[in-house]
């Protein structure tokens, strides 16, 4: 190509024609921007728009208002589009069960956190440590410890919940994939496949994670007995057996198999609802964060008792406590030392934390879902 030919870059640019005002790098997507490519040369003489002498826009057109642009690491890439004037970032997985298994890992972590010292002044209430109220708690731990105190454990519960959420999620996609009849089909099972998927993935991700549970309640309750997560478990396992990590397990199995049934039953129900009730098929966040919050309340609500007697079984018999031998003696003893009142202790709390704990981890799954795409959702 000679220097008067259109086939390549033209780099013998003037110092004029580098500081050509009247559009440049963006002109491409219909910004009017005086910085960057010149678009075109005053002296070439070829100006019409068929023809554009602007090295940017002669191969990046005005028409590629939709780009897709590579970004280094395999699989990654961002999308703009170019009428909206937006970006979308957009990250390729292998396939749906790893888009589950990190959007539900990144949901758990990040639900937990924010409800970090809800969680803590509710496992006080339930076991009757640092005062009988959420403002005794909450002065309690502020004047021994600080802000600190508020978030204790937390690590040791973000650690428990990313994956025991991304199991849980996958447990749950998998379970209601294969329940669910194909077009034609026959029902397989009588009842609602998303009651029993949400019960096989509340007990999967319960066997899983359960000695991480134990060890957060042990750390949040047994101030100055635990120096960090690794002494807890060794600690626990050397003193008092490696059974004692699943101390507590049958009424929490039995406590999840309701929740976790009720969640996912709850959170699919109105989330058909609210479709059917606004005629739409896509719900955004704050419906997403609304929905989910009210069917973790709901859960939460039903199965509250079973969870009080779970945190009562964990912590055995610190600080002169009783040792309750199962869960229907640990109910009864409840019930007989504090009445009907003893079962429900910390259910303000738990709703507390559970709203937008649940809310949060429903929005930031379906959001993570929206940007994490397969090969057949392009």
């Amino acid at each position: 190509c000679d220097a008067d030919s259109n086939c390549g870059f033209n780099l013998a640019w003037t110092l004029h024609q580098s500081f050509h005002p009247p559009a440049g790098l963006f002109a491409s997507v219909g910004h009017k921007v005086g910085v960057g490519f010149p678009a075109s040369s005053s002296s070439s003489g070829a100006t019409s728009s068929g023809n554009p002498q602007d090295p940017y826009r002669k191969y990046v057109s005005p028409e590629a208002v939709e780009t897709s642009l590579p970004v280094p690491g395999d699989g990654v890439g961002l999308r703009g589009k170019g009428k909206k004037k937006a970006v979308r970032i957009k990250i390729k997985v292998g396939n749906s069960h790893l888009k589950r298994l990190i959007s539900g890992g990144i949901a758990g972590a990040v639900s937990r956190t924010v409800v970090a010292p809800l969680e803590t002044i509710r496992t006080h209430l339930m076991v009757g440590s640092n005062g009988n109220s959420s403002t005794e708690v909450f002065e309690s731990i502020m004047k021994n410890e600080g802000w600190t105190g508020l978030f204790r454990g937390n690590f040791v519960n973000v650690i428990r919940v990313a994956p025991s959420k991304a199991i849980e999620l996958f447990a749950f996609d998998t379970a209601k994939k294969f329940l669910t009849p194909k077009s034609g089909e026959e029902r397989r099972i009588p009842i609602p496949p998303s009651l029993v998927a949400g019960a096989f993935a509340g007990v999967s991700s319960t066997l899983c994670t359960y000695p991480l549970e134990l060890i957060k309640t042990r750390l949040t309750i047994q101030r100055g007995v635990y120096d960090n997560f690794l002494h807890a478990f060794v600690k626990i396992v050397r003193e008092e057996g490696p059974a004692e990590l699943y101390r507590g397990l049958t009424p929490s199995l039995i406590g999840v198999v309701p929740y976790a049934a009720t969640n996912y039953f709850a959170y699919d129900t109105l989330k058909k609802v609210y479709k059917k009730m606004f005629k739409t098929n896509e719900i955004s966040n704050v419906p997403t964060l609304l929905i989910g919050s009210a069917a973790g309340a709901i859960s939460s609500t039903a199965t509250f008792p079973l969870e009080v007697a779970r945190k009562h079984m964990q912590v055995g018999a610190v600080g002169g406590r009783k040792v309750y031998k199962n869960m229907l003696h640990a109910l009864l003893t409840i019930l007989e030392d504090e009445g009907v009142g003893g079962l429900y202790r910390g259910l303000g709390p738990s709703c507390m934390k559970l709203v937008p704990a649940a809310g949060i981890s429903f929005m930031c799954y379906e959001a993570c879902k929206k940007i994490l795409i397969e090969e057949e959702d392009e």
